[in-house]
């Protein structure tokens, strides 16, 4: 590259003024990449497996086969394609790929109701209201309007959830079944016990990134994942574990999660991408009635608003990027850029797409723009025709990347007033109920509702931004949405 091209790029992605340099940029690229490129495999397996009201697959049918490998197309084309807008408009190091909980959401509970079409056409309309509140600059009044305590709160939760999220996936921490008899939800590894070499690696990949990171030494988390993939496909090759799950069935507790780490025999692969474009943006609306769907909008809505927000503040944070007023610059951008995820995601029908916490993963290699975000866009490409590749490693080989981000994330903790009581319980609701509930919006929720209540009863009314009355008033109605589908007669 010449230098005068090169001059242009620094100035356009603000590399030298955010104190980076390209290499850390391709290495923070290539860390978020391993981190979240799981995405590929996960949606497929969430809603190409899940049939609608009419027994059919997202893909039409019942082939599952054939549902699994369209979704993963269009699931690995709209996080490529978004996240390198999210690079070259938004200009940050934020990673874009189909949400977590809301595919879940769509198919358990909305396609189940309704065609998958349908689906996909209430996550389209979200994403347009999404746009509106972007444009009118309503959604960066709102992120504006939260006390810098709760914005900390906020990182320190993502840290937590990070935290959990790496434990969970690579079967540290497990859930206990109900009918074990305690009241336990979750327990230590099998049966109180680390068993398994699939959870050797882990622990392994989690000490090596440690140290590294603690020693400073550059490609620290890119090195740890590259590292511990290696060990497993070693570990695989050696005592063949297998797979903990086979079909959606539980097969081996001591297996790998989610991929077994195998050289792959089959390197490239055309995409299926034949799912883009199957939405139908209305015809919900006369399938199960327009308050229902305006519901379930509603729900998509607040979950993806606040989600983004919560993520893009707490990453932030993390690169040391907010102003001195504690705001993100050039928010309007990367929120116009998230607003359009959420749309194309419906309208591609890969489910609504949101910044990436996983992202967090690229920031502690020592990203700060958005030259990584286009390294990680270019790479989920890739990913498109080199499916085969994105499977070889396994979660316990990339978590223990999220779990040492996370807990750096966590010691932003220090910032907070804790003398305020105003503040304590607040704080302590949007970090706890993140990891707890699995929800960023959920501890964001229960943090302003939390704030507004404690500030009116200090005394301290006028303190509380306009905006944050209606925004706790629509949270209080998102939590309350039972009661009001009971009140209404809604199913």
């Amino acid at each position: 590259m010449s230098t005068r091209m090169t001059d242009r790029v620094d100035r356009f992605f603000l590399v030298s003024a955010r104190k980076s340099t390209l290499a850390r940029e391709v290495r923070g690229g290539l860390a978020t990449f391993f981190a979240m490129s799981y995405i590929v495999v996960l949606n497929p397996l969430i809603i190409g497996t899940a049939k609608d009201r009419n027994g059919e697959l997202i893909a039409g049918g019942t082939d599952v086969t054939t549902s699994v490998v369209a979704v993963a197309g269009v699931t690995a084309l709209t996080a490529g394609v978004l996240t390198i807008l999210m690079g070259v408009v938004g200009r940050y190091p934020f990673a874009i790929a189909v949400g977590l909980g809301l595919n879940s959401f769509l198919a358990v509970g909305v396609a189940s109701q309704t065609t998958w079409p349908e689906a996909m056409g209430l996550v389209l309309l979200e994403g347009l209201i999404i746009m509106v509140l972007v444009l009118t600059r309503v959604r960066t009044a709102i992120m504006h309007a939260i006390p810098a305590d709760l914005k900390t709160a906020i990182g320190v939760g993502i840290g937590l959830f990070l935290v959990l999220i790496g434990l969970v996936d690579a079967g540290i921490v497990r859930r206990i079944p109900d009918a074990a008899g305690t009241t336990v939800p979750v327990g230590f590894g099998v049966g109180g016990e680390l068993e398994g070499w699939p959870i050797l690696v882990f622990v392994v990949g989690l000490v090596l990134t440690a140290i590294l990171v603690v020693r400073r030494v550059p490609g620290a988390i890119v090195i740890g994942i590259l590292s511990s993939t290696v060990l497993a496909i070693v570990v695989e090759a050696v005592f063949h574990p297998g797979p903990s799950v086979v079909d959606g069935k539980p097969v081996s507790p001591t297996g790998w999660q989610l991929n077994v780490p195998r050289a792959p025999t089959d390197w490239f692969a055309l995409p299926d991408l034949s799912l883009v474009g199957q939405v139908d943006p209305f015809g919900a609306f006369g399938r199960i009635g327009v308050i229902a769907a305006l519901m379930i909008v509603f729900a998509l809505l607040l979950s993806d608003f606040f989600d983004t927000m919560g993520t893009v503040v707490g990453l932030t944070a993390q690169a040391d990027l907010l102003d001195s007023k504690g705001q993100v610059p050039g928010i309007g951008r990367v929120l116009f850029v998230d607003s359009l995820a959420a749309t194309l995601g419906g309208a591609a029908s890969s489910s609504s797409n949101t910044t990436y916490v996983e992202s967090s993963a690229g920031i502690g290699e020592g990203a700060r723009t958005g030259i990584a975000s286009v390294i990680t866009g270019s790479l989920f490409l890739a990913a498109m025709f080199f499916a085969p590749l994105v499977t070889v490693v396994p979660f316990e080989a990339a978590t223990p990347a999220l779990v040492v981000v996370g807990l750096a994330m966590v010691s932003q903790i220090r910032h907070i007033d804790f003398t305020d009581n105003g503040i304590l319980l607040p704080a302590l609701l949007t970090a706890v109920l993140m990891p707890f509930t699995y929800s960023i919006s959920v501890g964001i929720g229960a943090g302003l509702i939390s704030y507004v209540i404690l500030r009116v009863f200090q005394g301290r009314a006028r303190e509380i931004h306009a905006l944050l009355w209606i925004t706790a008033g629509l949270f209080a109605i998102y939590f309350a949405t039972h009661p009001l589908k009971s009140l209404f007669g809604i199913e």
